[in-house]
């Protein structure tokens, strides 16, 4: 899978010499992104989102219109509503937070994606990591973390009961009849809990999938709780193989306690790919964008990534060990650190680290050597694919599709046609079955 953001994964990935211009609000840049990874047979668009214009405080990041501070993007539904009548296969995924929305709303809001893409609509469930969201939905402080956490659990046991308020043969239009539905296949949610409470049933027919595909990418302890529980794909951080393989261990041994397989959840971590014909092309790349990072946007942007200050500490300096609690972003912040102490970087040397991965793993070289590294995590039981960072688009992500993509069919480790009719069957996971209830579902 890969994002959908124009302007690059990479922080300078905007600047550079073979980038778009005019990507802010650009419908035409996104549609050229779905057709060119659906094209490259790829599970899903990524899009992340937040419910704040961030960083205003901070006014070299709010300047630097970074990848992941955007201040102005369309809302998630409404592009990808739009995007799904551009495509037929690509899975469309978005970020939607429990923390600052309603069950009944969000629940609407899927389940209408999923029946205008026929069965391709991913669901990224987050509490919210962004602290300054909080004031822009009636609070003057961000929500304690167990907080979220519970009214999470809640909140998606809600949306699924309302995606299942409807059997798939409710809707019968029978024209001799005149019988538009048969009015004993629906059921109330009655919901009365903590957080919610909500009647139902829903004014969307059944998802095409049952419900959405499923995503997480909490790796605290309370996150990898709910993602054991919900999630059916988890997008995770690791910086090296073996983290990678430890938190799939993890995770995956979590599942049994709720009654799940393995097979069930799919593990994605970020990869960041810098793509050369040649080894020397992809270095080229690399030192290019290196160059166009301002090093106080590097510190500051570290700063945001690792939740702290690191603003007074010499550039030069060696990288302070990190403590203490943080409200959110807890998967970069610890993989950062441990890095950092690792290896015994500086605060310049962790930035010019972190940045061209964004947090993540990266990979650099000629086709075949990104293939090798995306094949050898595969099989040592580190992920079951990537999610894919572009740093500079559209170069990026056109080089992984017509050069990448290539090997690794050639290897037998990737898709060369779609097989399935929605995401859910694309990605091997199994469609729930509606759950009858005789009773009001209530929390415990």
């Amino acid at each position: 899978m890969t994002s959908l953001i124009g302007l690059g994964s990479h922080l300078a990935g905007w600047r550079h010499k073979d980038a778009w211009s005019g990507t802010c609000m650009n419908l035409d840049h996104a549609i050229h992104i779905a057709k060119t990874a659906e094209r490259g047979k790829l599970d899903m668009l990524f899009l992340a989102d937040g419910n704040a214009v961030r960083q205003m405080d901070k006014p070299i990041l709010f300047a630097s219109n970074s990848r992941s501070d955007r201040p102005a993007v369309f809302e998630p539904f409404t592009l990808l509503a739009a995007l799904s009548q551009h495509t037929d296969k690509i899975g469309l995924f978005c970020t939607a937070t429990t923390t600052y929305d309603e069950p009944y709303l969000l629940a609407r809001r899927f389940a209408s994606l999923d029946h205008l893409s026929k069965g391709r609509a991913c669901w990224n469930i987050v509490t919210g990591s962004y602290a300054g969201d909080s004031v822009n939905f009636g609070r003057a402080k961000h929500v304690p973390r167990a907080e979220r956490y519970e009214r999470a659990r809640e909140f998606v046991e809600i949306c699924k009961g309302l995606w299942d308020s409807w059997a798939e043969d409710a809707f019968l239009e029978d024209k001799a009849t005149g019988r538009f539905l048969d009015p004993a296949k629906v059921q109330r949610l009655d919901h009365v809990g903590k957080h919610f409470s909500v009647q139902g049933p829903l004014n969307v027919a059944r998802p095409i999938q049952g419900w959405p595909v499923l995503a997480s990418a909490g790796q605290s302890e309370a996150g990898m709780e709910l993602a054991a529980e919900h999630a059916e794909a988890v997008f995770s951080v690791a910086l090296t193989k073996p983290e990678a393989q430890e938190f799939y261990a993890n995770l995956k041994g979590r599942l049994g306690k709720y009654g799940r397989a393995p097979e069930d959840l799919r593990i994605l971590p970020g990869a960041t790919l810098y793509i050369g014909r040649t080894e020397a092309e992809a270095d080229e790349l690399y030192e290019e964008l290196q160059e166009l990072i301002l090093p106080e946007l590097g510190v500051e942007y570290l700063s945001k990534f690792c939740e702290e200050d690191l603003t007074g500490y010499p550039v030069d300096g060696p990288m302070p060990v990190l403590s203490g609690e943080v409200d959110g972003m807890v998967s970069y912040r610890n993989a950062i650190s441990e890095m950092a102490q690792r290896e015994g970087l500086t605060v310049r040397q962790t930035y010019q680290r972190v940045v061209p991965s964004i947090g993540h793993v990266l990979f650099k070289g000629t086709p075949v050597q990104i293939a090798d590294q995306m094949e050898d995590w595969y099989r040592s039981g580190a992920c079951d694919g990537f999610n894919c960072d572009m740093p500079v688009q559209p170069r990026c992500l056109e080089d992984f599709v017509n050069l990448v993509v290539p090997e690794l069919q050639k290897r037998g480790i990737f898709r060369r046609e779609y097989e399935g009719a929605t995401l859910r069957e694309r990605m091997g996971l199994k469609r729930p079955p509606r759950r009858v209830r005789d009773a009001r579902l209530a929390a415990e």
